[in-house]
């Protein structure tokens, strides 16, 4: 029933075309079985009785009963059509819409393979059981009830035989849609499976060659494959089972009808036209069940799919704006109060603890550790890209759950770890932090960056990116994003890593330029001491937690860890001392 409503309300303004559909070939099937009744009075009252009259009354009406069914087919075609290709767009415009509402933590409730195929595959499904569908699904019922109704009105004795097939048949029918309707889900997992590993090789098809891997993915894509043709195998074949089950029904029935009838024509109870009505009957009634067996089949394929669209659409986002929300942040003051985090409700172990911090407006703040020292989770709670377990996050002196999502993301610049480019030319890529962003503030913005260094090598603000920004390597990459990110004019600028790839003069001349931005707290996560090194407060992380806060010749004096990572990296040659 939900997928039900599901469907009617994606149908929208495409309500009345499939309204339609179905009307045409409600009034269309009605119409057919009209025509065995006139080709019997053809026989009966024309033919044997030599009634020319008879035979071209009927006939006729036979014609036209035969065109307009015709033109009702058509009809339906075009409307079902409409329908169905209106409802995919829908669904897959809300389906989109709705993941872009999500949070960080409601992505990871799914595999990007998997949203990928609910958005195609599943979608295509539903509209295919509905072209597909709809007539069948009208068509059967109606042939069903009105042929054995016309049946019965023709022979009472032998229409005794479907009443004697039918439940049979409705056993059987059901039986097979009952085994066939869990496959589905588990036919529309493996597509899963198999797009994540298309996914997973073609993002990463340069180290593959780079390794000389193709053989071994190669090996992982064809398990993957095979084991979704082994299921498509399973679930197909036992779904082709109603057809030798209503095939070989259909052949006793006709035989038994045939049996019978020749017994009751000898006898002279029943006529010949007659008899040639009913056994047009029988195989309308008997084609009818097929049809409503191979629609329930599609049915229970499509109901999977709808549940599988139904899971997105239904997955309520963890983070929305609150009623009221503040719209503009004051400054760039950042705050965090006894604050904690994990990513699951029932993981054992926080990733953040109890981490108590505060950033002046304007300053420069600095944020070191280990691998898995809770860094990028740490300023990832500034955005709100996922929400405090425990404790207050503020920014601009209020609770970022106060704020409207837009507004605060908009006063807060991130620069990611994993660096994205999109495919487009340099300005496309810009435009994302200010769409209306002239040439000479995106210039300016790659000059802070250093990426005016390399612009005009790629063609200017016009030179095309390629497909991800593969058309510029990642140290390039990084410093476009560190433009964009400033195009956004935020409150807080984030740097998570952002210069790891870029040599140590660049990364030396960018927090130069940096440094000259007014009013902006920079927050900066690195592994480079030489990165944070100059900034006005540092934090060390450790296992989640605050291990110590202080400025670098603080912590020079009296950590530990921090001593340890600047002595070991101006020993190793990694960092240096900033003249």
């Amino acid at each position: 029933m939900d997928g039900v409503r599901l469907i009617a309300r994606y149908l929208g303004p495409y309500r009345r075309d499939f309204l339609v559909a179905a009307l045409c070939v409600a009034v269309e099937t009605s119409l057919e079985l009209v025509i065995p009744m006139l080709m019997a009075n053809v026989v009966d009252d024309g033919i044997l009785a030599q009634n020319l009259d008879a035979v071209v009354t009927n006939g006729g009406l036979m014609v036209v009963l035969a065109f307009v069914s015709l033109a009702l087919g058509f009809l339906y075609a075009r409307f079902s059509a409409r329908a169905a290709m209106g409802l995919g767009a829908r669904l897959r415009e809300a389906e989109y819409a709705h993941v872009q509402e999500f949070s960080f933590a409601n992505i990871d409730d799914f595999d990007s393979s998997s949203l990928v195929t609910r958005l195609t595959t599943d979608v295509t499904v539903i509209q295919n059981a509905l072209v597909s569908g709809t007539r069948p699904l009208v068509r059967g019922p109606v042939i069903l009830v009105m042929g054995l109704v016309f049946a019965a009105v023709m022979s009472a004795e032998l229409a005794v035989v479907f009443f004697v097939v039918m439940p049979a048949l409705a056993v059987a029918m059901f039986l097979v849609v009952r085994r066939v309707g869990p496959l589905y889900r588990v036919l529309q997992g493996a597509m899963d499976q198999l797009n994540d590993a298309l996914q997973e090789d073609l993002a990463a098809i340069r180290v593959i060659k780079a390794y000389v891997r193709e053989g071994h993915v190669a090996e992982r894509f064809a398990a993957v494959n095979g084991r979704l043709a082994s299921t498509a195998t399973r679930t197909f074949r036992t779904a082709v089972l109603n057809t030798p089950i209503f095939q070989g029904t259909m052949y006793v029935t006709c035989v038994a009808i045939l049996w019978f009838g020749g017994q009751m024509i000898i006898a002279g109870t029943l006529q010949v036209g007659t008899f040639t009505g009913f056994m047009s009957y029988v195989l309308q009634i008997v084609n009818s069940l097929m049809m409503i067996s191979n629609v329930f089949l599609l049915l229970a394929r499509a109901v999977t799919s709808i549940e599988r669209v139904g899971e997105v659409l239904g997955e309520e986002p963890t983070i929305v704006s609150p009623e009221g929300a503040v719209t503009e942040v004051r400054d760039g003051s950042v705050e965090f109060d006894h604050v904690s985090f994990k990513y699951a409700a029932d993981a054992q172990k926080n990733v953040l603890e109890d981490v108590c911090l505060s950033f002046a407006p304007g300053s420069t703040v600095g944020v070191l550790g280990g691998t898995g020292s809770g860094k990028s989770t740490l300023v990832q709670l500034v955005a709100r890209l996922y929400d405090a377990t425990a404790g207050t996050v503020r920014v601009g002196g209020r609770d970022v759950r106060d704020y409207d999502l837009a507004a605060l993301r908009d006063a807060v610049g991130v620069v990611l770890q994993k660096n994205v480019l999109f495919s487009g030319t340099v300005r496309e890529n810009l435009a994302w932090g200010d769409a209306d962003a002239t040439d000479e503030q995106m210039l300016e913005a790659c000059r802070l960056a250093r990426a005016d260094e390399f612009l005009d090598r790629i063609g200017g603000l016009d030179g095309d990116l390629g497909q991800g920004g593969a058309g510029v390597s990642g140290g390039q990459k990084q410093r476009l994003c560190i433009a964009r990110a400033l195009l956004k004019h935020p409150r807080v600028l984030i740097f998570d890593d952002s210069t790891s790839a870029v040599d140590m003069a660049t990364d030396a001349a960018i927090r130069e330029s940096l440094a000259g931005l007014a009013g902006v707290t920079k927050i900066v996560i690195a592994q480079r001491v030489a990165s944070v090194m100059d900034a006005d407060q540092i934090v060390v992380l450790d296992d989640g937690r605050v291990h110590a806060c202080g400025t670098h010749e603080e912590l020079l004096a009296s950590d530990d860890i921090y001593r340890e990572i600047y002595e070991s990296q101006i020993g190793s040659g990694i960092s240096g001392e900033v003249a």
